[in-house]
C-alpha cells in the first residue's frame, strides 16, 4: 500500500502532488476550498444514435430515461411496464411514436433497439438482464443488480458471453466526489484506512416507500400474473405492486435500496472487493403498515487486508424514523485523517499535532524525557473539494459512461462484477438480520462460505 502511494505521487509529479494533497502545506488557513471540474468525458469520433428502450416505467425508470435523453444522439423508441397507466403516461411524456407493451420479451425482439434500461422491481432484474443480453442489447440495470446472491453469477456469465456493455445503476460511482476521494486515498491523504461509516436517514411516507396507489391501479390494468410468475403466487394486492419495496418477494429492503449505494461508493474509492464477514440488527419501529422489512437497520462489516487496502471495519445505518430527516453521508477514517464523501463534495480533515497544557500530560511527557515546550493552538486542517456549479451530476455522467462504452467498445465504471460485489454484502445484510446470525462471504470468488 505504501508502494502504491509512492507510485501515485511519482505519476502526479511534484506539481501534481502538491495540488492533490498539500494545500495544507502551502497555507496556514483553517480551511482550503477547491473546485472539482469534469473534463469532457463523452466525446468520441463515433457519435452514432443509440436507440433506447425502458423496461419498468415507475419513479426511477422515468428519472433514468429523462437523464439518458439529456445526452446527444439518444432516442427512446419503446417502453414496457406491467401497469397500463404508465404506458399511457409514457406516450404523453415522450411521444405517441413509442412502441409500448406489457411483455418485455416482445420489446426485446425489436431490431430497432440497441440498449435497454431495466428499472423494474428487484425480483425481475436478473431475468430481464439475461434476456436482454441474450437478445443482443446493451443493458443499464438499476441497483441492486440481483434479488439474491445466488443470482449474481448467472448475470455475470450472461454478460461475459454476450459481448455487450452492461452497467449497474449506482450513479455515485461516476461522481466527482467519489473520483476525488479515490485519488486522495490512493495518494495517502488520510493514511491507511481503518474504519468507515455510512448513514441514510428519511422521515416521510414517500421516503419510507408509501407510494401513492393510482385510482385505476387495479387487476384489470396490471398484469398481476406476469408480475408474480417468478415468485410466490398470491391474490391481487395493489400494495404489493405499487409499494413493492416493502415486501421480500419483490424488494431487498433498506439494505438493497440504500446500503448498496454506500457499498458501491466505498468499493470504488478503496478498490475493495468487499467484506468477508457481515452482521445486522434492526427492527420495525414506526411504519407498521404491513411491510415485511425493518425501518431501522444497522449493519457491520469486516474487510480483510488485501493488496488494495489495509484491513478495516465498516458500519452502515439506515433510519426511516429520523426526526431530522434527509441525512446521508459516507465517512472514511484513516491513520492520518478522514474524508466525508458526497457525490458533489469531499471534505478532508487532517490530524493536528499540538502540545497540551494539561499538567498530567506535561508530566508524562517529562517522564518520557521529552523537552518542555509552550502549548500551541493550531487551526484545524480541513480541505474542501466542491463540484463546479455547471456540473450535470453523477446520474448524467453514469449514463455518459455507458453510452461512450457502447459507441467505442470500452468499459464502464460499474460492470456486473463490480455491481454484484456491491450488491452481495447488502443482500447478505438482510440475510443476517432475518436469520439472526453472522454471514461469511468470499468477496474475491463471490460466493458464500
Amino acid at each position: 500500500m505504501k508502494q502504491q502511494r509512492r507510485n501515485f505521487l511519482k505519476k502526479l509529479g511534484a506539481t501534481g502532488a502538491v495540488a492533490a494533497l498539500s494545500p495544507f502545506a502551502l497555507s496556514g488557513e483553517a480551511k482550503a476550498n477547491n473546485i472539482l471540474e469534469r473534463d469532457p468525458l463523452f466525446s468520441s469520433t463515433n457519435n452514432s444514435t443509440i436507440k433506447l428502450a425502458l423496461i419498468g416505467a415507475g419513479i426511477m425508470g422515468i428519472e433514468d430515461t429523462n437523464t439518458a435523453l439529456r445526452h446527444a444522439n439518444v432516442e427512446l423508441v419503446a417502453v414496457c411496464d406491467l401497469y397500463k397507466g404508465r404506458l399511457d403516461a409514457a406516450k404523453q411524456r415522450w411521444g405517441n411514436h413509442l412502441f409500448v407493451t406489457q411483455d418485455h420479451t416482445e420489446l426485446l425482439k425489436r431490431k430497432d433497439i440497441d440498449a435497454v434500461i431495466i428499472a423494474t422491481p428487484d425480483h425481475w432484474h436478473k431475468q430481464i438482464s439475461i434476456d436482454a443480453l441474450n437478445a443482443g442489447k446493451h443493458v443499464y440495470c438499476e441497483k441492486p443488480m440481483v434479488h439474491s446472491v445466488k443470482e449474481g453469477m448467472d448475470v455475470i456469465n450472461a454478460w461475459k458471453k454476450s459481448g455487450k456493455v452492461m452497467i449497474v445503476g449506482s450513479q455515485g460511482v461516476s461522481s466527482l466526489g467519489n473520483e476525488k476521494a479515490k485519488e486522495l486515498l490512493a495518494g495517502g491523504a488520510i493514511g491507511d484506512i481503518v474504519y468507515a461509516e455510512g448513514f441514510w436517514a428519511r422521515m416521510s411516507p414517500e421516503g419510507a416507500w408509501q407510494y401513492a396507489v393510482p385510482k385505476d391501479g387495479n387487476e384489470q390494468n396490471v398484469d398481476w400474473k406476469r408480475y408474480l410468475s417468478n415468485t410466490n403466487k398470491r391474490d391481487w394486492d395493489p400494495l404489493r405492486f405499487f409499494r413493492w419495496r416493502n415486501y421480500l418477494d419483490y424488494g431487498t429492503g433498506m439494505s438493497g435500496d440504500l446500503f448498496v449505494h454506500l457499498f458501491s461508493s466505498l468499493h470504488f474509492i478503496t478498490d475493495s472487493y468487499g467484506p468477508n464477514k457481515i452482521s445486522a440488527m434492526g427492527g420495525l419501529r414506526y411504519w407498521k403498515d404491513g411491510r415485511e422489512v425493518p425501518d431501522v437497520l444497522l449493519g457491520t462489516f469486516d474487510y480483510p487486508e488485501t493488496p488494495q487496502h489495509s484491513g478495516f471495519n465498516l458500519s452502515l445505518r439506515c433510519n426511516f424514523v429520523d426526526g431530522t430527516s434527509g441525512t446521508t453521508y459516507l465517512r472514511i477514517v484513516g491513520t492520518k485523517g478522514s474524508m466525508d464523501v458526497k457525490w458533489e463534495e469531499v471534505v478532508v480533515k487532517m490530524n493536528q499535532t499540538m502540545t497540551s497544557d494539561d499538567p498530567f500530560l506535561q508530566e508524562q511527557a517529562r517522564l518520557r524525557g521529552e523537552p518542555e515546550t509552550r502549548a500551541t493552538i493550531l487551526p484545524p486542517k480541513e480541505l474542501v473539494y466542491t463540484a463546479q456549479r455547471n456540473w450535470k451530476g453523477a446520474h448524467y455522467d453514469h449514463f455518459g459512461n455507458w453510452f461512450t462504452a457502447i459507441r467505442t467498445g470500452g468499459t464502464v465504471a460499474e460492470d456486473p462484477v463490480f455491481g454484484f460485489r456491491a450488491a452481495a454484502p447488502a443482500l447478505l445484510c438482510n440475510d443476517s438480520y432475518f436469520q439472526n446470525k453472522f454471514i461469511n462471504w468470499d468477496p474475491v470468488n463471490m460466493k458464500l462460505i
